[in-house]
């Protein structure tokens, strides 16, 4: 095809306003609220209170999360193809922003009346369906929008507004829980801090979060259409085809999602069983209290690092070192979950994660838009990257059943996630075409 690339395919070279960032940092909250509210909280409350007798709670859980980790995994490149070739008059991303989100929203309700662990499973996949679909829309927003001197920066805001959403999440499913929940009686039960009759709450509170949080940018601000005639082919056979990204043609890529995907898996392993750990481990009396507040002392850490660290990286030029160093600095907080187990020690291990996570996912995300191989397929390759954040979600839960019930328990496990995430970060330094 002939003549200059439309918006929609155009590499960006005007800087992103601050109402556009902003917009597109509450959106991606929100779908954190969707995602975290249940992760942290509620899927862990309703694995407790569903679980057939004789089954660990631990193993329903993996289950549930395992299989809405293989969903989001498919999910995500599907659907950023898919918006690759929307040629809508609403633009290419918005209306599977606006449909992601409505449906995840009515797949939280269904959780919330979840009353089997089939059910629990079929809410869980739809939710990680459905949201997947928004948030592949909103990550292909950033590298069609914003240039790439400017991408640390935008990085760093979508990732304070990440944990403000996994800060928020956590925080609903426990608040609004235990407020409904605040008549039930002793033999109501509880589990964790908010009693099983709450739990409902909780996920209408987020599914309501998740709505709010993405009205200000499908409503006000423009998403650059694509002219039909400069639409991809849409053939079963070439979104099949297109999810096999070469790693001897794309080295970097390849590189750079093993680094994201090991990273990943060791802060999956550190975080999927905090609400037992706490219980079974530290003896907590509130745990699911307890959850919350290192939550909190995480997001407070890692706010105060990620889009500082986003900005410094665009300043200095660079990513490689920001990766490298944020990487071991997750290591060490892992290590000390290992280590000190202890209140204080878990404290200290969430604020040093946070310190961490918070350059990671500023930096990380920047690099990651920088080894993209076309323009016209931004969206489905996003989508590929995102196999980076789902795949550890499904390796975490039957790497950690295992550890925790037969070798080690969670000394060990916290050891082989310490491991992972260092691995991760050295494999940094094999990428050759971003400094």
């Amino acid at each position: 095809m002939s003549g200059p690339a439309p918006e929609a395919l155009a590499e960006p070279s005007q800087p992103a306003g601050r109402a556009w960032t902003a917009a597109l940092s509450l959106a991606n909250g929100a779908i954190w609220v969707g995602w975290y509210g249940p992760l942290q909280i509620l899927l862990a409350l309703q694995a407790a209170e569903l679980a057939p007798p004789g089954t660990p709670k631990e193993s329903v859980l993996a289950w549930v999360t395992g299989a809405g980790a293989v969903v989001s995994m498919v999910a995500n490149p599907l659907f950023g193809a898919l918006s690759d070739r929307t040629a809508s008059r609403f633009g290419r991303r918005t209306p599977w922003i606006a449909a992601g989100v409505a449906g995840g929203a009515g797949a939280l309700a269904l959780l919330a009346g979840a009353r089997s662990v089939a059910v629990m499973v079929l809410g869980w996949c739809l939710v990680q369906l459905t949201l997947n679909a928004a948030f592949a829309a909103i990550t292909a927003a950033v590298p069609d929008r914003v240039p790439r001197r400017q991408r640390g920066a935008v990085g760093g805001w979508l990732g304070a507004a990440q944990i403000l959403g996994v800060v928020a999440g956590t925080g609903l499913a426990t608040v609004a829980g235990a407020v409904a929940a605040g008549g039930v009686g002793a033999g109501g039960g509880a589990e964790g801090g908010v009693a099983t009759g709450g739990v409902a709450a909780g996920y209408l509170a987020c599914a309501g979060f998740v709505v709010l949080g993405t009205v200000p940018y499908v409503l006000w601000h423009r998403d650059p259409v694509l002219p039909a005639r400069r639409r991809p082919a849409l053939s079963l056979r070439a979104l099949a085809a297109g999810f096999w990204i070469s790693p001897r043609r794309h080295p970097d890529l390849a590189w750079a999602w093993l680094t994201r995907f090991l990273i990943n898996l060791g802060n999956a392993l550190a975080l999927l069983y905090l609400l037992y750990y706490l219980r079974d481990v530290l003896h907590r009396p509130d745990p699911g209290g307890g959850v919350l507040v290192l939550t909190a002392v995480n997001g407070v850490t890692l706010l105060g690092t990620v889009v500082v660290g986003g900005f410094w990286s665009d300043r200095a030029g660079r990513r490689q070192p920001f990766v490298l160093w944020s990487g071991v600095i997750m290591t060490v907080a892992t290590g000390l979950l290992a280590g000190w187990q202890t209140w204080p020690g878990a404290l200290c291990a969430a604020a040093l994660l946070g310190v961490g996570f918070g350059v990671f996912t500023a930096v990380d995300f920047a690099l990651m838009t920088q080894v993209l191989p076309a323009a016209a397929d931004r969206g489905k390759d996003m989508g590929v990257i995102n196999i980076a954040n789902a795949l550890p979600q499904v390796a975490a839960p039957a790497l950690a059943a295992p550890i925790v019930h037969h070798l080690g328990g969670y000394r060990m496990l916290y050891a082989v996630a310490a491991a992972v995430g260092l691995v991760g970060a050295l494999l940094v330094r094999r990428i050759r075409g971003v400094a």
